[in-house]
């Protein structure tokens, strides 16, 4: 019974995923992302494992979904072989739309930054890595992952990430009840579920922990299983759902995703803007755009960071740049505005609850003695340029890949 472990570049779980596989007698096969797509036709399974694929440049797990072997990944899926998505690997499964499943794979969800918030502070938005308990949801699906557990077991296991917040919208939410699929939820040692840190440690939609696809073959987690004995369950149900003969269908969740019209940035007034750009390499963008290029699209990419701050006061605005909370003078450089009439298709992404500028003027106010913070919304400016395609049918075709933006986490305006 073989196991694939599908790592791609900066992923570092696998040892331990490995050790898991084998105390459910199943034999792990290290398999890279490069490596021939057609190997995999002889694996009985797959994990996806955790770390930080391609540093999570863009966003956690977008390059690597986008990435040739995520397509034969599906195919294998549709043969009803179970697809475990852990940490990082759950992020690829739902920017790849595998989970939670709907018609040709759409992206229905994000798994965003973290929100870490007790008495009206924001304690982090970032990484954040701690001992949780889970549980099987009152309405759990019975598939690949939970055949070997039972609806009082608690487990305790490690976190580690910084975007595993799961928000989807309540259309979608409804059908997932339904259908059982938002397999665990973060709970207290005694089972209960609570919305408030640390017993929600990342601020995920109703404790979501994993969610799983319709047939059950297909499921993402965030906590990491693999790295403790209460978590053998997992990988011994599957190891059993494998024995059964892959018995359940695949097919897709009824939702249809419905997302508004691009609209322009429009800088309100008493509104200023801040745009900073590295004065090095800039790797997301690099990475970002080698992902385009590997999907045939002749480009180059720039990024840079969009500050909007609500106040026009001089003084203000000055003691705000030079705190250097919002950007690093030794690195970063504030762009000037060109007054060009060939600008590149640029694309202005926001995050919906814009976490790190809340916590930005947050730190401001409790750290540098600024009395009246303005609201501060941060936001990335990515520009791309192509001498194969106007802009219009370029800025098209790259909000199709998602490479820039998760509608469900973000807003994106032409800029």
């Amino acid at each position: 019974m073989r196991i694939a472990i599908i790592q791609f570049p900066g992923s570092n779980c696998e040892r331990e995923t490995i050790l898991a596989v084998k105390r459910a007698q199943m034999e792990p096969v290290p398999f890279l992302w490069n490596e021939p797509r057609e190997n995999l036709h002889q694996m009985d399974g797959f994990i996806i494992v955790g770390g930080f694929s391609y540093e999570d440049r863009s966003r956690s797990g977008i390059i690597a979904a986008l990435d040739p072997i995520m397509q034969e990944i599906k195919q294998q899926s549709e043969q009803g072989k179970p697809i475990l998505g852990i940490c990082n690997g759950a992020q690829i499964l739902v920017e790849s739309g595998l989970v939670p499943g709907l018609e040709n794979n759409k992206l229905a969800m994000a798994l965003t930054e973290n929100k870490r918030i007790a008495q009206g502070k924001i304690l982090g938005t970032g990484y954040y890595n701690a001992w949780v308990h889970l549980r099987l949801s009152d309405h759990y699906q019975r598939n690949a992952f939970t055949r070997h557990l039972t609806s009082p077991d608690i487990l305790c296991v490690p976190i580690a990430h910084a975007e595993g917040r799961f928000i989807m919208p309540d259309g979608l939410w409804q059908e997932l009840q339904m259908q059982g699929q938002h397999v665990f939820q973060y709970c207290d040692v005694e089972g209960k579920i609570h919305d408030y840190f640390p017993v929600n440690p990342n601020g995920s939609f109703q404790n979501i922990a994993a969610v799983s696809n319709k047939a059950g073959n297909v499921m993402a987690i965030m906590p990491h299983p693999e790295r403790t004995t209460q978590g053998d369950p997992l990988f011994t149900s599957m190891r059993d759902y494998i024995l059964s003969g892959y018995h359940e269908e695949t097919a897709p969740l009824h939702y249809y995703p419905r997302h508004p019209k691009l609209s322009p940035y429009k800088k309100a007034k008493g509104v200023s803007t801040i745009v900073v750009e590295l004065m090095i390499t800039d790797n997301q963008a690099v990475t970002v755009q080698n992902a385009l290029q590997q999907l045939g699209f002749v480009v180059t990419v720039k990024r840079k960071t969009h500050w909007e701050i609500h106040t026009t006061d001089k003084i203000l605005l000055e003691k705000i740049k030079q705190s250097g909370v919002l950007y690093n003078e030794k690195k970063e450089c504030v762009d000037a505005v060109s007054s060009s009439n060939n600008k590149p298709c640029s694309l202005l992404v926001r995050a919906k609850e814009n976490m790190l500028g809340l916590q930005k003027a947050q730190i401001l106010q409790d750290h540098f003695s600024i009395k009246t913070v303005p609201l501060i919304q941060q936001g990335v400016l990515w520009q791309f340029e192509s001498d194969t395609l106007d802009h219009e049918a370029l800025m098209q075709q790259v909000l199709k890949t998602h490479i820039v933006h998760n509608p469900y986490a973000h807003d994106c305006y032409r800029y």
